[in-house]
């Protein structure tokens, strides 16, 4: 999933708007050069990728790959200044919900006859879908996170509620009791950050069996607000406006903000992203104790939405052969499992996943590796105008929604009617 939360240094994503990435190319001596632009910002991440660059180079000396480094802050608009400079990278790190335009705008490669069968049958169908545009694939999706709740430990102990586990997880009813029951005193039993609320209600709400977006035979999307997709904004709302188990001033907060609250013992639970363990080591006080939870099943179970991390090829690359040798070398099942340490997130692969590092007990790992198999694609991952109905249309609406400012029949009128009406601009 691509995070809104990076930390990148602004003085880098400015100078790779200014200059570009020139791109490789191949020398005299027939020495080709590849150019490999990594989003990776956290320190492990970096030096994993950055090492794996050094044991290709070690290995070939004929296809040498130049390590370059992006911000997940600013690559959309970076890329497309570079793809229409004709400056693209070679290989690129993105995610699987920033590709649908370069893939549609014919900047990517179509992958189908590049990569090995090995990589292919490794990496299940329902996580190459996240990168499947048309007819085409335009990325390998290699890392993946679900959204889990963190909790504190200490303070569902102390009240006696079942813990969930991803065996038998609660369901969105007794989660809503559970937060009940975890609230008083100026306490909540849950924090939703949601100052992006539609990736999280949207990946949420396959549980519940809502889609929300709905491809008819023509090919067209239309977007319908039924009865599941309600399932999950509705116990929002009401956790914040009826219960009064939701604290409504996180509501315009992103996931990092909602630490200190939690470490002071405010709030029992923060739905997060699986990565975010990375920061709560870090940051949370000593002796702090948590755990990660599976986040609520619906009539789907723990199905849930995931926009990937993917790894692509540009189009007017001169070498996609060797890139995807490259791709190839970056996910063999060892490799993916110290990209997936270093980010702390899954990998797709089902080798990688497969790994004991992956299933340890420590930082609840094996939790979020038993949700694994339940990942799907995002469901508005290759909606062509998704992009405007959720800045104009579903984020202001959910926003007033959660704060109790509209309610459900209004939040229906504003998805459907306005939402078909920016989509069908787009489908003409």
């Amino acid at each position: 999933m691509r995070r809104v939360r990076r930390l990148a240094a602004v003085a880098a994503a400015v100078g790779l708007l200014l200059t570009g990435c020139s791109s490789g190319g191949t020398a005299d001596d027939g020495k080709i050069t590849l150019e490999f632009q990594s989003l990776a910002w956290q320190k492990e991440s970096v030096d994993a990728n950055k090492q794996l660059v050094k044991e290709w180079n070690a290995a070939h000396p004929n296809i040498q790959v130049k390590y370059v480094q992006g911000s997940w802050d600013s690559v959309h608009d970076q890329l497309l200044t570079s793809f229409e400079g004709g400056e693209a990278p070679d290989v690129i790190h993105d995610a699987s919900d920033d590709l649908a335009d370069f893939a549609y705008g014919g900047y990517l490669a179509d992958l189908r006859g590049l990569l090995p069968a090995r990589l292919k049958s490794d990496i299940p169908q329902h996580s190459w879908e996240t990168a499947t545009f048309g007819d085409g694939v335009y990325g390998v999706p290699f890392l993946q996170e679900p959204r889990v709740l963190i909790a504190n430990a200490k303070i569902l102990k102390a009240a006696g509620v079942r813990i969930p586990t991803p065996a038998k997880p609660w369901s969105w009813e007794e989660f809503r009791a559970v937060t009940k029951k975890l609230s008083g005193d100026k306490k909540f039993g849950v924090a939703w950050p949601l100052k992006e609320p539609v990736s999280a209600t949207l990946n949420l709400s396959l549980s519940a069996g809502g889609r929300m977006f709905h491809r008819g035979a023509d090919g067209k999307v239309t977007v319908r607000f039924d009865a599941a997709d309600q399932v999950v904004p509705r116990t929002v709302h009401d956790q914040v406006n009826t219960d009064g188990s939701a604290s409504g001033a996180t509501l315009g907060m992103g996931g990092s903000d909602t630490l200190p609250g939690f470490f002071a013992g405010k709030y029992a639970m923060v739905p997060l992203g699986f990565s975010y363990r990375q920061q709560i080591v870090q940051q949370a006080p000593k002796g702090f104790d948590w755990q990660v939870l599976p986040a609520p099943a619906g009539r789907d179970g723990l199905a849930q939405g995931v926009s990937p991390q993917t790894l692509s090829v540009a189009e007017d690359s001169p070498h996609k052969k060797e890139a995807a040798q490259f791709i190839d070398f970056l996910l063999r099942p060892p490799n993916m499992v110290r990209l997936a340490l270093g980010d702390w997130m899954l990998p797709t692969g089902t080798e990688a996943l497969k790994d004991p590092a992956l299933h340890t007990q420590k930082n609840d790992w094996a939790t979020g590796t038993a949700l694994a198999g339940d990942l799907r694609s995002a469901p508005a991952q290759s909606v062509r105008g998704y992009a405007e109905w959720k800045d104009k249309v579903a984020t202001p609406a959910l926003q007033e929604y959660y704060s109790g400012s509209i309610g459900l029949g209004e939040l229906r009128k504003r998805l459907v009617k306005d939402g078909n009406l920016v989509l069908a601009r787009y489908q003409r």
